[in-house]
């Protein structure tokens, strides 16, 4: 959950090691690409984590070696793939989001393939039909979580919906990302306008600003330093108690814990929630282009998309694939995310973020 990160979902605090930087790599695959034909390398953001067995079944079956580049958050990874389009990288990028595929697809960032598996994916996360540029990795929902402590030591009912967040009781609790440089806070800037319109959503944020909204830069800083009810927000003496992360951000409180807790410390506000879905593609000018689509092939194969949740926290988006019971039980899936239609975010986002930036930073 491309987030981006996608932002990231690693949380500071907890202990989480998982993301896997350079599996079988070597100093000599460095630079532009995948110069050796047995080395296909894939460009992510920093939230990317697979299991070392589950690559190493790859690797073995496939005869290629997988070198994974990280670079940074998902808007500047995808950016910076942009700039890099004619000598890219590496041969796949894994991370461009709902919220920022137009800007990849309208860049020529990809080339057409329809990775096998393809027709097991679930039909509400399918995108570019026609020209089969990007293929549908996982999904996630951002959403406004809270810590379960603050609300019952303080005598409060936890928020439920946007419209409970502009309430005089919830005034000065709220953090939440910067719109223009975190991919959550787009997310939850798309949340509202889909929840209030092209003439409400201003409307409305101009209520959560006087009711005291913090903005901060990053996910990290939301989550990890500000949030009272993540591990990291505890050591960081954190004092807000509602925070705009992930519908999978209370498992990571629970799988990471040192005692494991029978119950999340956190939980998630169902009716703020925004889908995220995240994509993979073979970039333009890949060095390795069949490396390259066999690492797609791959990514859609069940255990690649069984291995997700406990390490990327996001959702597969394959037909039948299983769920860890730790993570169905903690980090459900929203009811009824908001959802925009992926030319509405195109021709809408760049004047969104613009707008907001006018009316909450300054």
């Amino acid at each position: 959950m491309s987030i981006t990160k996608k932002v990231s979902v690693l949380a500071v605090g907890l202990g989480m090691v998982g993301t896997l930087a350079a599996c079988g790599s070597s100093s000599d695959d460095a630079g532009g690409g995948s110069g050796d034909s047995k080395t296909v390398t894939l460009v992510s953001h920093d939230s990317w984590a697979a299991s070392k067995d589950v690559m190493a079944a790859f690797e073995k079956q496939s005869g290629y070696k997988v070198k994974v580049l990280e670079d940074g958050d998902a808007g500047q990874a995808v950016n910076k793939a942009i700039l890099t389009k004619d000598n890219p990288q590496g041969d796949v990028f894994f991370g461009v989001d709902n919220t920022l595929l137009s800007r990849a697809l309208d860049n020529g960032l990809f080339q057409p393939y329809e990775a096998k598996g393809s027709d097991q994916v679930r039909p509400e996360y399918r995108a570019d039909q026609d020209k089969h540029r990007v293929t549908p990795i996982d999904s996630g929902d951002i959403c406004v979580n809270y810590d379960k402590a603050y609300f019952t030591k303080h005598g409060l009912t936890p928020p439920k919906s946007f419209d409970d967040l502009v309430e005089p009781e919830y005034k000065d609790l709220l953090v939440t990302e910067n719109a223009g440089s975190s991919s959550p806070g787009l997310g939850f800037l798309l949340g509202t306008a889909a929840k209030y319109g092209d003439e409400g959503w201003e409307g409305y944020w101009k209520k959560l600003k006087a009711n005291g909204v913090k903005v901060v830069d990053s996910w990290e800083q939301a989550y990890n330093e500000e949030f009272s009810g993540s591990a990291g927000g505890k050591k960081a003496k954190g004092d807000r108690p509602l925070v705009v992360s992930y519908a999978s951000s209370p498992p990571v409180e629970v799988v990471y814990a040192d005692p494991q807790p029978s119950t999340a410390p956190t939980g998630v506000a169902d009716g703020t929630c925004f889908r995220q879905v995240e994509y993979a593609g073979l970039l333009g000018n890949a060095k390795n282009p069949e490396g390259g689509k066999a690492l797609l092939d791959f990514m859609l194969s069940k255990s690649f998309q069984e291995d997700m949740p406990l390490n990327m926290f996001v959702h597969p988006v394959r037909d039948g694939a299983r769920v860890p019971e730790v993570f169905s039980k903690f980090g459900p899936q929203a009811k009824d995310p908001q959802t925009l239609d992926p030319a509405k975010i195109a021709d809408n986002r760049d004047q969104w973020v613009k707008s907001w930036t006018s009316l909450v930073l300054k």
